[in-house]
């Protein structure tokens, strides 16, 4: 009784200065007198008050008053319910909704991907949202806060105040940080903002995650700047599939950086661009991967003395469209690994292995493998010539079409109509290369790797195209003419005239990289090991007019220049952008079209609060008129009854709501 009634009848008194009842209190027993309607109505008011307080709820006055005016507002939800609701408990403090008009925002947030919350000073509205926030991340619901809110008291232009990055943006997100606080340990909120878990950053830090223009993106047509892609466009997507461009959205001019791997392929973009990225701890306690900005990982490359930071593969080889080709793909690798197309002779194949040249007569209509000498075989017309006319050989005729008749091994490569086209011709000409020139390469202790080797400068290019476009790593090494040891023929010593390019190449899982018994076997006994991909330095690279993206893929990610797999939009993450009556309309269609897959974002703001220049309209206004109504978004109005400060602040509200509606008011006469 003591608890319900409060310390000297407080909590007593102030009921019943609500009600038109007497109410007497004898031990346990409460009298009510009064009209019918008052006195049930303050019946069922102290049953709410005792659910309450056997909810493990403190009474105090701003509870009781919220409680009367919850029974006086006749809802449908009782206010035990609504009162009792736990959102975040720190420290022996529970975080819960204190208004009937608090428990419907936070039940918006639950069943929507996107919620306004609109509403004055002293609502909640930014402290619940952060509270759902932590709750979800804590609950692993998402892998990622991103707290942001426009600094437009700087103009959005920093760069003229004094100090760090840090320095200069912290007064303006300060209550994001205060509500934090008081929702984490230190400790804990450290270690996720290291981790990059938690980012607070004002809403001009947001719009990046972008590449330079110029920067190339592999689409099913294969490779296009990034500033040339359109909405509909298609581009690559990390299961080597075509996925749509959504938006596109100019950052304008931007630092920007390079990001290296262990492999030799390389990007640039911005300093806030999106990497999702996994360490050896993580992979070891079966981790997913963790999303970090480039700025995030500079410095802190490696962790003792290994590279920290794994980048995704393609999880499968990129589709490319099928295109009929005039010979044979596997038939044209060992061609172009181990033949002579001169044009000086007849097309000869020079090999070992009677496997392969028989492999290469089957894949050849027309044409017989024919034994010279030593190695050498001779491709010839199977039906020979046509009673003296001259027929030319079909391998001549192909090779031709194909622009290489008359390369010699230095200037050979691999035809565009081969390189894009669908992943088994890839595949095919591979493993002939790999089969003619390559084999696999073992090590005490460790799995096995392919070696290939050519003289080519251009068909280095277009095997480690092949490699990366299936899904594997290759690395490349070149050894100068002048620096090997020259050769010997008929008792003389002979140079070599060209430097020789040497590939170590790793195929996923599933991809043979030969058809060659002896070299199959070999390969498949010591195992061809997982191909990965370190990043091993970061480094400026200019300044450069920037474009971010957002693709239709789950995971959001895309493929870039060299096939290194990136992203740019928010996956798993909650996002909450506060004082968003402060925003542009470009802004508020900028953070809303960032939303990833599996995320959540809630937008709080008061209207009545712009501090846009004049003849800029908020953000806030124009979205209402946009998405109202729309499946997956909520709008949730909260008002003078939703103030939880001190009641002085609801008072002040109200006036400031009485006086606005005579304005209008008066205004319409």
């Amino acid at each position: 009784m003591v608890s319900l009634l409060g310390a000297r009848d407080e909590l007593l008194r102030l009921v019943e200065n609500a009600f038109s009842t007497t109410i007497h209190v004898r031990g346990n027993e409460i009298a009510i007198s009064g009209s019918p309607e008052e006195t049930e109505l303050v019946a069922t008011l102290f049953e709410e008050l005792v659910a309450l307080l056997d909810r493990g709820q403190h009474l105090d006055r701003a509870m009781v008053k919220q409680t009367i005016r919850m029974m006086r507002a006749d809802e449908d939800e009782k206010p035990s319910e609504v009162l009792s609701a736990s959102l975040v408990t720190h420290r022996g403090r529970t975080i819960r909704p204190k208004t009937l008009g608090q428990k419907r925002y936070l039940d918006a947030i639950r069943d929507n991907t996107v919620v306004f919350g609109i509403g004055p000073a002293g609502t909640g509205k930014t402290y619940l949202a952060m509270g759902a926030a932590v709750q979800a991340l804590r609950g692993k619901q998402v892998n990622r806060l991103i707290l942001t809110r426009p600094a437009v008291e700087a103009g959005e232009r920093l760069g003229f105040l004094p100090g760090t990055l840090h320095e200069k943006i912290d007064p303006y997100l300060k209550p994001l940080w205060d509500a934090l606080h008081d929702m984490m340990d230190a400790e804990e909120l450290i270690a996720h903002v290291d981790r990059g878990t938690i980012e607070v950053a004002p809403l001009a830090y947001m719009r990046g995650r972008a590449q330079p223009v110029s920067e190339r993106v592999l689409t099913p047509e294969g490779w296009r700047p990034i500033g040339e892609l359109e909405p509909g466009d298609e581009v690559i997507g990390s299961d080597g599939k075509p996925t749509s461009v959504l938006g596109t959205f100019p950052q304008g001019v931007r630092d920007i950086y390079r990001v290296h791997t262990q492999d030799g392929a390389s990007t640039r973009a911005t300093e806030d661009h999106l990497w999702s990225v996994i360490t050896r701890a993580d992979r070891r306690r079966g981790k997913p991967p963790r999303v970090l900005e480039t700025r995030e990982m500079i410095g802190r490359l490696r962790a003792a003395h290994a590279h920290r930071y794994e980048l995704p593969l393609l999880s499968a080889p990129a589709v490319f469209a099928a295109r009929d080709v005039p010979m044979d793909p596997y038939a044209l690798g060992l061609l172009l690994g181990d033949g002579c197309l001169t044009g000086s002779t007849t097309p000869s194949f020079a090999t070992g292995d009677p496997e392969l040249a028989e492999a290469l007569e089957a894949a050849l209509d027309g044409v017989t493998v024919r034994h010279r000498s030593g190695p050498d075989d001779a491709l010839n017309r199977t039906d020979g010539g046509r009673g003296g006319v001259i027929v030319e050989n079909p391998v001549t005729g192909h090779l031709r079409e194909l622009g290489l008749w008359g390369t010699r091994s230095h200037t050979k490569f691999v035809p565009g109509l081969y390189l894009d086209n669908d992943a088994d011709t890839r595949l095919a000409v591979l493993q002939g290369l790999l089969d003619a020139d390559g084999g696999p390469v073992t090590q005490r202790g460790r799995t096995c790797r392919v070696q290939y080797t050519t003289t080519s400068k251009q068909l280095r290019d277009d095997v480690v195209f092949l490699v990366r476009s299936l899904g594997g790593v290759v690395y490349t090494r070149t050894r100068t003419a002048a620096s090997r040891t020259p050769g010997r023929a008929n008792g003389r010593e002979v140079g070599y005239r060209h430097d020789s390019h040497i590939l170590d190449v790793r195929l996923p899982a599933g991809l043979a990289p030969f058809r060659l018994a002896r070299k199959r076997e070999r390969y498949q006994q010591h195992g061809g090991g997982r191909p990965a991909r370190f990043i091993t330095a970061i480094e400026p690279d200019g300044v450069e007019e920037a474009v971010c993206i957002r693709v239709a893929a789950p995971d959001s990610l895309y493929v870039t220049e060299d096939f290194l797999v990136t992203h740019n939009t928010l996956n798993d993450a909650f996002i909450v952008l506060d004082e968003a009556q402060n925003t542009t309309a470009e802004q508020m269609k900028m953070f809303l079209t960032r939303i990833g897959f599996n995320s959540r974002a809630v937008v709080t703001g008061d209207v009545s609060q712009v501090d846009l220049p004049s003849g800029r309209r908020s953000g806030l206004k124009v979205v209402r008129e946009i998405l109202d109504g729309l499946e997956g978004v909520s709008f949730s109005d909260l008002g003078s009854a939703d103030v939880v400060r001190h009641h002085i602040v609801q008072r002040i509200v109200e006036a400031y709501e009485a006086y606005d509606a005579e304005q209008e008011a008066s205004t319409e006469g």
